[in-house]
């Protein structure tokens, strides 16, 4: 595989993906029945996503550094055209018949209409707020686009090729993805990593849903009953159950995971590992595959030949079957331990759809810091115990902790500021897993200290002032500065502390901060230059 690799798309029939490799400006050819490279094809510099026309016959690669789309005949898997956009081209979303290709322009503000059979820019939509993410409705009457700065969605009237409604969504949207129906897009919002479900019926948002930590791309299942969100920073790929906008599990997956794309026949999914120069395959025909030891989860099958299933066993345990068709099953799982095959039988025979894995209940043990600023910060939270891996949602109190690192021992996790941040006060810590829900451990959200004086206010610059700070907040503080050296002092009562100050190079007046798990603070004092003859 190339350096960096990014989006991935796949071929109608599944049986070739085309990965962009940002890094090594090439695109990846993959087999998908061998899980072989077989063609790498050099491109323009910075190629970024990818697209697959309907008919498989071309593939679209958009070259981010040259502000261009290079077209890749895939019979040859060659590069028979390069088509100016613009610097800064980012996302490419083919029109469900290909006879038109949308492309984002992010410093532009732009989204480009390719005509597909002549390869040229047949217009140019004006799109405000540094978009990114392209998506077509599958009946091809809309372009959804997301905008980085502006923090909304614009919709394409495709045709008219004008801009029809604005969306707001989350924090700093980049990427998004249609449903296969059209009755929702999702879209991943990197500030908040949240997923904005957009009803395409209203163009409202119909559902926020929380992911971990720096969302990437969305791909959705065949059926519709999943979405897959690549989690870049925790490692992970969020599986999200559709109808009721959750998340069921994170599956682990490699280093930066970025792109994602689910097989024609949804039983297992491609990603991208942007930092770890690989493509990984995920098995999607057991979901979830992970929950507690107790059963009682329900559980999506997915494979071929299912019809009339006599009988699904996780082991030697039966489940419970709730609805079945020839390529699905829904079951619920029955108790059981470790990690069992997952088995079918119907009158065609008995067939292994994967592997299920039982999950022991989380214990928690520490967290560091156990205190933080009301508001909320990107400070990492480090919460350790057993048997954290696949960690699927944290809260201290009411507020939504983002899983930024994860572990069988440990998590690390943020609480962002924002509308809804915490105020000061105590706040439970509770931790979901696939195993069940652990709690025990408390947080607590302080004020920021304030500094309301400094007496006194002047001193020599060969330091040795013994100084008293006073305001609120204090009794929690860690350090006190005078113009960023730090000094001994002595805490009083939670509105008064004192400190020495030290020698300084230079008169003037300088800040004096006073810093606490809560946040800083800063007064002033002013150096003065000792008399001499």
């Amino acid at each position: 595989m190339g350096a960096e690799p990014q989006g991935i798309a796949l071929t109608p029939d599944g049986t070739r993906a085309y990965v962009a490799n940002r890094a090594s400006n090439t695109v990846s050819v993959i087999d998908t029945a061998t899980s072989t490279v077989t063609h790498t094809i050099p491109t323009g510099a910075g190629p970024t996503f990818t697209a697959v026309g309907p008919d498989g016959t071309r593939a679209y690669v958009v070259l981010n550094t040259d502000g261009a789309v290079s077209v890749i005949d895939t019979a040859t898997n060659t590069v028979t055209a390069d088509i100016p956009v613009g610097a800064g081209a980012s996302v490419v979303a083919l029109s469900p018949d290909g006879a038109r290709a949308y492309v984002s322009v992010q410093p532009a503000d732009t989204v480009s209409v390719i005509d597909t059979a002549t390869d040229t820019v047949i217009d140019t939509v004006p799109v405000p707020g540094a978009p990114i993410g392209v998506a077509i409705t599958p009946d091809g009457t809309r372009v959804y686009v997301a905008s980085l700065m502006s923090n909304t969605v614009s919709v394409i009237d495709t045709a008219t090729d004008t801009v029809t409604a604005s969306i707001p969504v989350g924090i700093n949207p980049i990427l998004l993805t249609a449903a296969p129906d059209g009755a929702h897009v999702y879209v991943t919002n990197v500030g908040d990593s949240t997923i904005s479900v957009i009803d395409t019926a209203t163009e409202t948002v119909s559902a926020v849903i929380g992911v971990s930590a720096q969302p990437r791309i969305v791909a959705v299942s065949p059926d519709g009953r999943h979405a897959y969100v690549a989690n870049y920073e925790p490692d992970t790929v969020s599986v999200i159950d559709t109808a009721g906008h959750t998340v069921v599990e994170n599956i682990g997956v490699g280093d930066g995971p970025t792109g994602i794309a689910v097989a024609p026949d949804g039983t297992h999914a491609y990603v991208t590992n942007n930092a770890a120069g690989t493509v990984g395959v995920m098995a999607t025909t057991v979901i979830p595959d992970q929950a507690s030891t107790a059963g009682g989860t329900t559980v999506t099958l997915t494979g071929h030949h299912l019809a009339d299933a006599s009988a699904v066993l996780f082991g030697t345990a039966r489940a419970a079957v709730t609805a079945n068709t020839a390529t699905s099953l829904t079951v619920t799982a029955p108790a059981g331990s470790g990690a069992v095959p997952v088995t079918v039988t119907t009158p065609g025979g008995t067939g292994t759809l994967g592997t299920f894995y039982y999950r022991p209940s989380p214990v928690l043990t520490g967290l560091s810091p156990a205190a933080g600023p009301a508001g909320g910060s990107d400070q990492g939270i480090t919460i350790t115990g057993r048997n954290l891996a696949g960690a699927i949602d944290v809260h201290f109190g009411s507020t939504r902790a983002v899983i930024q690192k994860v572990s069988d021992t440990q998590l690390i996790v943020r609480t962002p500021a924002g509308p809804g941040a915490p105020a000061p006060g105590t706040a439970p810590v509770t931790v979901v897993t696939p195993g069940g829900r652990a709690d025990g451990l408390v947080f607590t959200y302080l004020a920021p200290p304030v500094v309301t004086g400094v007496t006194p206010g002047t001193g020599p610059t060969a330091g040795g002032t013994e100084v008293t700070l006073t305001g609120t907040g204090l009794a929690d503080t860690d350090q006190v500065a005078f113009n960023g050296t730090p000094v001994a002092f002595t805490v009083v009562s939670d509105t008064s502390l004192t400190a020495t100050s030290p020698p300084s190079g230079q008169e003037g007046t300088f800040d004096v901060t006073v810093s606490s798990p809560g946040g800083t603070s800063t007064g002033s004092f002013t150096y003065v230059a000792e008399p001499d003859v």
